[in-house]
């Protein structure tokens, strides 16, 4: 018997997940996908020092033979719009973009709504407290699921002034960087208490802006955790019972790259 794709690709998802996530992940049969991506153009954020993103038309028209033909040419920094941070950007010797397991980048999600916090302050970090009683109402964070973090600020996206503090460039503009992050110490606690997959959030990086240290990407990157970043419209999402998909460019040795994220949600 020949299944329809999209029941097949239910069914592997369903043999993927183990039973404490099966209640949690909608079937592709009855859910909808969210693009959780910022489209790549000249608005596009990228951190103040990093090159930003070029589109250049290599080609666009009708040829001499009577068909239309277009071709463009882009280049960027790895580490700008919403994009993947492998563990080798802050752990020398760990994954690679294109080493990062399948396994990590797709999975059950999970969010956190800390919205109303960072709307009192730009440089709040999302604490151990804010997990434990995001588990008092929703129940434990699942082991090996992916935690997304909404600050609320993709709301501000493209604004590179209200997004990330300031619209300058170049190293004097990164002291003056005001957006929230993950504190290290619940970074630590998700790794240890939580075994997840991946964290991802809407924000320019995982350690608030005016992070000296990037102890958050430090402590992840050692126990192989990607991070998601500058992640759109998980206000779109439910508390729980989403499955993501993370596929960034497969960049060799890179130590980050654009990301397609979306997620299979149920339906309203």
């Amino acid at each position: 018997m020949k299944l329809p794709i999209r029941s097949a690709i239910s069914l592997a998802f369903a043999f993927a997940l183990s039973s404490q996530f099966a209640s949690d992940v909608p079937s592709l049969a009855k859910g909808r996908w969210i693009d959780l991506t910022h489209s790549f153009s000249k608005e596009t954020i990228y951190w103040p020092t990093a090159e930003g993103f070029v589109l250049s038309v290599e080609a666009k028209g009708m040829t001499p033979k009577g068909y239309f033909y277009s071709a463009n040419h882009y280049a960027a920094s790895e580490h700008g719009g919403t994009h993947l941070d492998a563990p080798v950007h802050f752990a020398e010797g760990h994954q690679s973009v294109d080493q990062i397991p399948l396994d990590h980048l797709t999975g059950p999600a999970v969010v956190v709504d800390v919205s109303k916090k960072t709307a009192a302050n730009p440089d709040y970090q999302i604490s151990v407290g804010d997990f434990t009683d995001w588990e008092k109402q929703h129940g434990k964070i699942p082991e090996h699921s992916i935690v997304l973090l909404n600050t609320g600020f993709a709301k501000k996206w493209p604004n590179a002034e209200a997004y990330l503090g300031t619209a300058g460039k170049g190293t004097n503009a990164v002291e003056k960087l005001h957006f929230p992050g993950l504190d290290p110490k619940a970074a630590e606690w998700l790794i240890s208490a939580r075994r997840l997959k991946a964290v991802g959030l809407d924000t320019a990086s995982i350690d608030f802006g005016q992070s000296k240290l990037f102890e958050t990407h430090r402590l992840l990157f050692q126990h192989e955790v990607p991070a998601f970043e500058n992640v759109a419209n998980l206000d779109q999402l439910p508390i729980r019972g989403s499955y993501v998909v993370a596929l960034p460019m497969k960049i060799q040795e890179g130590s980050g790259a654009p990301l397609r994220i979306i997620a299979l949600v149920g339906q309203k």
